[in-house]
């Protein structure tokens, strides 16, 4: 698979109005051909379907389970980059079980508040962390629902082997708003501004490194407003920067596709395929859905390092650099990004939201802030132990 130009000269760092419309719109005609995904039982609207029973067959042959994680690994990379599979979970009777399990956590949390990424808070119901807490509640169930061939062959197609796997459930009610259309995590949860700090071949990278995917919990007609999907748009090398653009947000209106779904199937996508959640103009149709964030294990550092403890322990010495003007406010951020944690994530979105932006403060953030106030030592410490405690599950 070609990552698109990430060294090319003139796109080593890219701009906030990098991006050029047209040739996204060029990108986007492009068409899936049944040659191209020999194994699968349809294609609509240029997305593939599979059939879940081939796939568990698959699952316990060696050449048949090589051949679908081939194909599906095209599929996502080259191709509509999006994927279904029907009754991928064989036994709808264990699908049932774990929407009990989520809606009695729906109903424990709906008055917690907290923040959605792209829609406003309280449009839908959400569990964030669905993942332990369904282990928790029903450890028997989780195992029964997680043997998911699907879902692992899926995984391993474009993570390879030690893949961890979160999971978020949304439930979008009747009347129930769309989101906004946007890309995924990683670059996908930032700022324009912020994902400029990224280098272009990250903006290739990011991609690579996350799985996007769902469980279908109940029938999906497309009034019930199952997600909006605009395929190959992965490939638009840009695209996390352009996106939230007006003309990028308007051909996306003009032209999304959304499946029409069973309790029991399941749909996988590049995380850089434009996509949101659309609109429950029933009246009587809860769209519940598992949704599943796919991790790569290479998101990780060699060693492990408290930064918690090295953040306490530095910043009475930057406090004092600052204030006898021994490092200038460039060096002490130099010095902060080399200690403190300089990404949001993980964390308990249900105690640190992303309230007021699409990701939850930094550790870095915080110490740059408090450096800035003149915070004393005792005031930093009581700050970051807080924001510590927010952070475990």
């Amino acid at each position: 698979m070609n990552i698109q130009r990430p060294f090319s000269e003139q796109h080593c760092w890219l701009g906030p109005d990098s991006g050029d419309f047209k040739i996204f719109e060029r990108v986007m005609q492009r068409s899936t051909r049944a040659a191209d995904v020999p194994l699968a039982v349809d294609i609509q609207k240029n997305i593939p379907f599979y059939e879940g029973a081939y796939i568990s067959k698959a699952a316990g042959d060696a050449e048949m389970r090589r051949d679908v994680l081939n194909e599906w690994t095209r599929i996502l990379a080259n191709g509509a980059g999006i994927f279904a599979v029907k009754r991928g979970m064989k036994d709808i009777s264990i699908v049932d079980r774990a929407t009990e399990v989520f809606e009695v956590l729906i109903e424990r949390e709906k008055d917690a508040g907290g923040g959605d990424h792209f829609a406003e808070a309280g449009a839908n119901d959400r569990v964030w962390n669905a993942l332990e807490k369904h282990c928790l509640h029903d450890p028997e169930n989780f195992a029964a629902y997680y043997a998911c061939h699907s879902i692992n062959i899926a995984s391993e197609a474009w993570l390879g082997r030690g893949y961890q796997v979160t999971s978020q459930v949304n439930r979008v009610n009747p009347g129930g708003a769309a989101q906004t259309p946007h890309r995924d995590y990683h670059l996908g949860f930032m700022t324009v501004e912020e994902a400029t700090r990224y280098p272009s071949h990250v903006h290739a990278l990011s991609a690579y490194l996350t799985l996007q995917g769902a469980v279908a919990h109940c029938d999906m007609p497309i009034e019930s407003g199952p997600t909006q999907l605009l395929p190959f748009s992965q490939h638009f090398h840009e695209g996390y920067l352009a996106y939230g653009r007006e003309e990028f947000q308007n051909y996306f209106a003009r032209n999304f596709v959304q499946l029409a779904l069973e309790k029991g199937d399941l749909i996988f996508f590049n995380p850089a395929v434009m996509h949101a959640a659309g609109k429950n103009v029933t009246t009587d149709v809860f769209r519940i859905a598992n949704l599943l964030q796919i991790s790569s294990a290479f998101g990780r550092s060699m060693e492990t390092v408290n930064r918690h403890r090295i953040s306490l322990a530095l910043y009475p010495v930057l406090l004092k650099a600052k204030e006898q003007d021994a490092l200038s406010e460039t060096e002490l951020a130099n010095a902060v990004f080399a200690c403190a944690e300089g990404y949001s994530f993980p964390t308990n979105l249900d105690l640190d939201p992303p309230i007021g932006g699409f990701a939850p403060k930094t550790q870095a953030q915080f110490m740059i802030e408090a450096l800035g106030q003149g915070l004393s030592v005792e005031e930093f410490t009581a700050a970051l132990d807080t924001l510590a405690s927010r952070r475990q599950s």
